[in-house]
């Protein structure tokens, strides 16, 4: 499993797009995974055939840990493994001598770019828990999990788990064993279930569960430090509900949207304001904006124009967009625009944003827009579009909501949140008429962005969407 994003340690694999005997291509998308911050195909740099797929479809595995092994050489190719999901009472054939032999120095290569220097380092075996049966050899393995001897993948993990020869220290990976740390539980005493006696996530949940939570059979049945990883219903929890309640595991998007509104919420000081106000006239804009020749063929819609009338008061107050450097006690000033736009999307909320829109036309804004869109709600938004935003508008109004507070973006100064668009009582030109209203909403970060700088930021959004000439006069 590659490093698909910078910080990120985990990916949950959501779909196989190959099978065991399939021929691939160098280059070839193989698998399709989830991180926590978006779905990423990723392709294969290897020609041949696929031996073996290390884990199902729903299986969430740390950075670094083999997930396909192909068999690279030239002659027949061994009969592929069973599916992970099904149980193979045979031991698997080597998978791809050949390609150690072609690379035996330097560094081996995974999934995606190359895993860490070669070596001929091997770990000592994991000594069984006190009270349990000697490990069985590995022809004698439990029928119930296939036995991996391929070189070229065995030797991967190895090297990235580290502490080859520390045989009384338990062996897990850093997010595991900070896992560890934080549910209070000692490595020493969990029984390891992953390939050469490594310790998992599951293990440490399982330590985790109350004493009197039966015991999950495969941990309990399958002690032999040198089995392949479990089937997906030990290495991923699976949705447990009954009569009255449903619990979803939380992980992907949603997991990292969560902590990063808690360390949002809890580090900046949050500010919100909000302007009522009349926005007949940009609406009837959005009209001729449809027919207009220069416009055709672009999505045209009042978000289109709101995004624009922020930039152009972002122009008129650039302290606005900013952020706080806390460990260098700095506010960076950013003399660029990337506009996010938070989407709802199956996986959870996600915030791309628009490289460079303050540079952007209204025709070339539309076009941004429309393929931020449709690329979140296809799942195809990529960590880079996700990174690098210093201002984000949030549309509640498309639920039907009047307003809301919004949380900010982390590392950003500010957020606006459009409310619905309605027709209400209004005064105007002296007279009570039927008028387009809407509310806005500015939350800010105030350490950074005092009361003034933020009423004025919001004021000229309003004074924008009132009498959107200004698009022209004040840009």
């Amino acid at each position: 499993m590659p490093d698909v994003g910078e910080g990120l340690t985990e990916a949950e694999i959501l779909k196989w797009y190959v099978q065991p005997g399939d021929t691939v291509t160098d280059g070839q998308v193989v698998i399709e995974v989830e991180t926590a911050k978006a779905a990423v195909e990723l392709p294969i740099p290897f020609d041949g055939t696929v031996h073996e797929l290390r884990f199902p479809e729903g299986t969430t595995v740390d950075v670094g840990q083999v997930i396909i092994s192909v068999n690279v050489g030239g002659d027949a190719a061994p009969a592929p493994a069973a599916p992970v999901a099904e149980a193979a009472p045979a031991v698997a054939a080597p998978a791809a001598p050949e390609a150690e032999d072609e690379e035996p120095k330097g560094r081996q290569p995974v999934l995606v770019g190359y895993g860490v220097a070669a070596s001929s380092t091997k770990r000592r075996a994991r000594k069984a828990p006190a009270g349990t049966a000697p490990a069985a050899p590995v022809a004698q393995a439990a029928p119930a999990a296939p036995v991996q001897a391929a070189p070229v993948a065995a030797s991967v993990p190895e090297q990235l788990n580290g502490h080859a020869s520390g045989g009384a220290r338990p062996l897990a990976k850093p997010p595991v064993r900070k896992l560890a740390k934080d549910l209070g539980v000692d490595l020493a005493t969990v029984t390891p279930t992953g390939p050469d006696g490594v310790i998992t996530r599951e293990d440490v949940h399982a330590a985790a569960a109350p004493v009197t939570a039966p015991a999950p059979a495969p941990v309990v049945e399958a002690p032999a430090p040198v089995q392949a990883p479990a089937p997906v219903a030990a290495s991923a929890p699976a949705v447990s509900s009954d009569a009255r309640e449903t619990r979803v595991p939380i992980k992907g998007v949603r997991k990292a949207t969560a902590a990063a509104m808690v360390g949002s919420a809890f580090t900046a000081p949050h500010v919100t304001e909000f302007v009522t106000f009349d926005i007949t006239r940009t609406m009837k804009l959005v009209e001729e904006l449809k027919s207009d020749k220069d416009m055709a063929g672009l999505r045209v819609n009042p978000l289109l124009l709101i995004a624009k009338a922020v930039l152009v008061a972002v122009k008129r107050n650039p302290e606005i967009n900013a952020a706080w450097d806390e460990a260098a006690q700095e506010i960076v000033l950013k003399h660029y625009v990337n506009l996010g736009i938070a989407a709802a999307t199956p996986r959870g909320l996600i915030v791309p944003n628009i490289k460079d829109a303050h540079a952007q036309t209204l025709p070339e804004l539309s076009k941004s827009l429309s393929e931020l869109v449709a690329t979140a709600r296809e799942g195809k938004t990529t960590p880079a579009a996700m990174q690098g935003g210093t201002f984000t508008i949030t549309n509640v109004g498309v639920f039907g909501v009047d307003t809301g507070t919004p949380i900010l973006n982390p590392g950003e100064s500010a957020i606006l949140a459009v409310g619905a668009i309605k027709l209400q009582p209004w005064v105007h030109k002296g007279k009570v008429k039927a008028r387009q209203v809407t509310t806005l909403a500015l939350s800010f970060d105030h350490r950074l962005v005092d009361g003034e700088l933020g009423s004025k930021f919001l004021a000229d959004i309003a004074a924008v969407l009132e009498q959107p000439k200004r698009l022209i006069t004040w840009a």
